[in-house]
């Protein structure tokens, strides 16, 4: 126990924030706020995580509560981590399915306090975690509800104590009285009654909130949502301008049907034709529009069983629209306006030939997946290249538009280590449909469970008779399950999902459908409460189709259970890529959202992985090759195709599509002028060798906008030739509010003169020489300037510049301190130097984990967190965190305390110095070279010389305070073995 750590703890956090400790030992302020990686859940599992035994009392349970800690609850099961839970029954909020869960794991002891229906006011809501002599406590507003842990506005407070403090000897003390206190009884004593009564409570409170629903939301208080104004707005621009076309892509489930509605009132259009390839779709449509439009219109369904076609708003099927007697029994201006639902099938025969017909004032597409990447047909040139609104699975999760999935990616036993090469023989079936893996698959859907009265699942597979099997087989134990595919007719589907969708319980009801390429899309179900995939990611497009199936918000559904079954395949890096959203296919971001998603993911949401699943997504990580031309063409014909046009650089980012930073790193590449030059037939753009080197050099060192510095150089010196340097000076200050010091200034002038350039790369950009010396300032060479009166070099030139100080604004525009580096960003060692406004740049091995600069009074540090077992003869580090704000690094071998380096290292602050922190965790990431800036950070004046194992060497180990604390999220991931 470290008791005057714990003192200055308490110091600093309620005397003075500025007396030194560590955050560790302070106490926390515990709230929701994804967007600084705060999650009141991920608080409790790490303390879950790192204890030896835990304490709960909270007045409120319920599945949505517990469901996101099953995994970890599972994991301390499996290590004997005992744990002792007390609930309450007041006010028969606590679900007993959440009590009968708990009471199942055999290392938790489960009591309720009944409180007979009195008010006896039982709110306690507090989190114990016991780790040798010191307790950790979280206690505030937050029971363990979903909302309370994941997304409210709660007040909770993380404290630290030893056993022999007074305040946890009074909290275990109160615990304790309730436990012991007659009125508190085992859940087994309890459950029956309660569940009886809980279930009456629940159908009077079903009851009342469907009445309060329909007294809420009436048709006439239907409101567009902000995504949907937007909607609005593009759709009535396009209009004014004469487009006759657009695409309306929205994630599944965030109302593209109702935003569709809002659209065409907004249009001012009376008569309307929404197409559909589903009768069912077409019904659901019609009472969508009916809540927007009112009673003042006229609806009417045009299908194989309907023919109400002289009414205001019309419903129609494609197979019955398309046929000659109907459709030309339709004027062709007969319809104002006309939506095309599931856009993404218009280029079929069947739409094109509805489209081709009718001549409305304006056509609506609508889609999740327009992105057809495995087909020819460019959807985006049906709709004009005409892009209304795109609402992303991450920006639908941000405006609540979604029910709140909790994703647990979970260990499957089926192991096929080549998926590339394998064949459909019998011994691979047999693997798939074994007992052992439907036990598996069974067991842990029982497990983690759903939200609702029943069970009502979507399982995914790749192969018909591997689902037919696995049916029989989950049939056989006591499952209702169907298997539907693309050989059944849309009639048995239907009546497969009516079958599925019922709320009644009984042998006509299905528990799940195993779908083989069906209902990734077009399906709406919204009853669907958990998703179990059993077929290897091989695109985050067929992903989130997938996941999207149990997104769709619907009464008395709290959330979806999404069960992905992992095996070893080589697409799983795509598992991250798709629950993020992040199309910049780095790495390490990939890595970091295995370890921390659920706390940067939005809303109510949790993703989970065992530790199983976790490496084999890791391994994949680290073999995938995602610099891969084939990666980067695919992303960028399908941008081609949703715009109609060559993309610009910035069209990259506006549309999510992957990262460029990928094309200028690829090694047969380095500019995206080079990747349009070798694969773009249509573009026409030619520059000198020398004009593409240049532009090369750009897009390498200076595109990423990590600082302004360099690009608003090359801007400038497009306008003037002469006194170049006073007029970036003057630039700077006034549209930058930054002054230009003499450090600054060489460092600058060196980079345009490429004199900053060292080691044995500096040959490849050795004629990148953009001025030279003019008296007491600098001119643009001849040879730079005539480059830049070519127009086609200064097109490419432009666009890269204008792009690069883009990403300057989105990423780097708010540096911390007075520095260029902004906290927790990636940098390279190049970029360090740089930025530090060094001379020159110090090539990796002549850094060695650290170096000073005279001129700047600067030190860069450097560290790989992750290091080898057998590092070398001469290098043993052993440098880690001990808090979020505490580090313990290790000099370079040979070193005494009396050395310079350690001597300048403790006295930095006397001496001037600003010591910089960057921390990378993948050292053999071969892609990934870039260190997580953490700020600076002052020698605490702790120093400890020691002799290496390994060799007879000396080093010293410094203990250093951070003075801006490491972020949670990414001191977990970067802490985490």
């Amino acid at each position: 126990m470290d008791q005057k750590g714990l003192e200055a703890g308490l110091a600093a956090s309620f005397i003075d924030e500025n007396i030194p400790s560590k955050v560790n030992q302070r106490a926390e302020f515990v709230i929701n706020d994804h967007k600084e990686g705060r999650k009141v859940l991920s608080s409790i599992e790490y303390e879950l995580t790192h204890c030896e035994a835990f304490y709960m009392s909270v007045a409120f349970i319920t599945l949505g509560g517990l469901t996101p800690l099953l995994s970890i609850l599972k994991e301390l099961e499996e290590k004997g981590i005992p744990g002792k839970i007390l609930t309450t029954d007041y006010l028969m909020f606590t679900d007993p399915k959440a009590l009968r869960k708990l009471a199942s794991l055999k290392n938790i002891t489960l009591k309720v306090f009944q409180t007979y229906g009195e008010d006896l006011g039982f709110h306690t809501k507090g989190y114990i975690f016991k780790s040798g002599d010191l307790y950790k406590m979280i206690i505030g507003s937050s029971n363990m509800t979903l909302t309370a842990l994941t997304k409210n506005k709660e007040w909770n407070t993380k404290l630290i104590s030893t056993s022999q403090g007074a305040y946890i000897k009074d909290v275990k003390k109160d615990f304790y009285n309730l436990w012991n206190d007659p009125a508190c009884v085992n859940v087994d004593d309890f459950i029956e009654d309660y569940e009886k009564e809980y279930l009456k409570e629940k159908v009077k409170k079903r009851i009342a909130l469907l009445d309060q629903e329909e007294r809420e939301h009436p048709a006439s208080l239907f409101k567009p949502n902000d995504m949907q104004n937007a909607l609005i707005r593009n759709l009535k621009d396009l209009y004014a301008h004469h487009e006759k076309r657009a695409l309306l892509i929205s994630a599944t489930g965030t109302g593209k049907t109702y935003a569709s509605a809002f659209g065409m009132k907004a249009l001012g259009f009376h008569r309307i034709l929404f197409v559909v390839h589903r009768e069912s779709i077409a019904k659901q449509a019609m009472r969508s529009y009916q809540k927007i439009f009112g009673s003042s219109y006229s609806y009417g369904l045009l299908s194989g069983s309907e023919r109400m076609t002289h009414v205001d708003l019309l419903f129609a099927t494609v197979q019955t629209l398309r046929k000659d007697e109907i459709l030309k029994s339709f004027a062709k201006d007969e319809f104002e306006g006309i939506v095309i639902d599931e856009a993404h099938h218009s280029s079929a025969n069947s739409y094109t030939k509805i489209m081709d017909y009718f001549t409305p004032k304006f056509y609506l597409g609508m889609s999740a997946t327009p992105d057809r990447r495995d087909e020819k047909e460019d959807i985006y040139a049906i709709f004009d290249h005409n892009i209304a609104c795109e609402i992303r699975l991450q920006d639908a999760m941000e405006e609540d538009l979604l029910c709140p999935f909790h994703y647990f990616g979970i260990t499957d036993l089926s192991v096929v280590q080549d998926q590339s090469s394998r064949e459909l023989n019998m011994s691979y079936f047999r693997e798939l449909t074994s007992d052992e893996r439907v036990n598996h698959i069974m067991e842990k859907a029982s497990y983690y469970g759903y939200s609702g009265e029943r069970v009502k699942g979507l399982i995914f597979t790749s192969r018909i008779d591997e689902a037919e099997e696995l049916s029989k087989k989950f049939n056989e134990r006591g499952w209702r399950t169907l298997v539907v595919s693309g050989k059944d007719s849309p009639e048995a589907r239907a009546k497969a999902i009516e079958r599925l969708a019922t709320d009644r319980n009984d042998e006509n009801s299905l528990d799940y459908i195993l779908s083989v390429d069906v209902f990734s899309e077009g399906v709406d179900v919204p009853e669907i409460n958990q998703v179990i995939m059993l077929r290897p990611t091989q695109s985050p497009i067929v992903f989130i189709q997938q996941l999207g199936r149990g997104l769709r918000k619907a009464f008395a559904k709290e959330y979806v259970v999404i069960l992905d079954f992992i095996g070893n395949y080589e697409h799983n890096f795509m598992i991250p890529v798709a629950l993020s959203g992040d199309r910049s296919y780095n790495k390490d971001n990939m890595r970091r959202y295995v370890a921390e998603g659920s706390r940067v993911i939005p809303g109510a949401s949790t993703i989970h992985f065992d530790e199983i699943s976790r490496k084999k997504i890791y391994t994949s990580i680290d073999h995938a090759r995602l610099s891969d031309l084939t990666l980067i063409k695919e992303s960028y014909f399908n941008l081609k195709h949703k715009l109609g046009h060559i993309p610009s650089l910035k069209d990259f980012d506006d549309y999510g599509e992957i990262d460029v930073l990928r094309i200028f790193e690829a090694k047969s590449l380095g500019s995206y002028y080079k990747f349009l030059v070798k694969y773009e037939k249509d573009y026409m753009i030619q520059l000198t060798d020398e004009e593409a080197k240049v532009i090369e050099y750009i897009s390498k060192k200076f595109a990423n906008g990590k600082r302004p510095d360099e690009l608003v150089f090359f801007q400038e010196l497009s306008k003037v030739q002469k006194n170049v340097l006073s007029h970036f000076e003057h630039y700077m200050k006034d549209h930058y509010h930054k002054t230009i010091d003499h450090d600054a200034k060489v460092n600058l002038t060196n980079i345009m003169t490429y004199n900053f350039a060292t080691g044995t790369s500096r040959k490849t950009y050795e004629d990148c020489i953009f001025i030279e010396q003019d008296g007491s300032d600098y001119k643009c060479t001849d040879r730079f300037a005539k480059m830049l009166a070519h127009d086609d070099f200064f097109h490419v030139y432009k666009e890269l510049i204008d792009f690069g100080l883009s990403r300057y604004r989105r990423d780097y525009a708010h540096p911390y301190k007075r520095t260029n580096f902004v906290l927790n960003q990636k940098y390279t060692y190049e970029d360090v130097c740089r930025l530090l406004n060094w001379k020159v740049n110090v090539v990796a091995q002549n850094i060695g984990g650290y170096k000073f600069n005279e001129e700047t009074k600067t030190a860069a540090v450097f560290i790989n967190y992750d290091k080898a077992e057998d590092i070398s003869d001469t290098i043993n580090y052993h440098d880690h965190f001990t808090s979020e704000d505490h580090l313990i690094a290790v000099s370079k071998s040979g070193r005494h305390l009396t050395s310079k380096d350690v001597q300048d290292f403790l006295h930095a602050k006397d001496n001037g110095y600003t010591i910089e922190l960057f921390i990378r965790k993948n050292k053999d990431d071969a892609q990934s070279k870039e260190f997580y800036y953490l700020g600076d950070m002052v020698a605490s004046g702790k120093a400890k010389e020691f002799t290496m194992n390994n060799t007879k060497k000396t080093a010293v180990e410094i203990e250093w305070i951070l003075n801006h604390p490491v972020r949670s999220d990414l001191y977990n991931y970067i802490t985490e073995s």
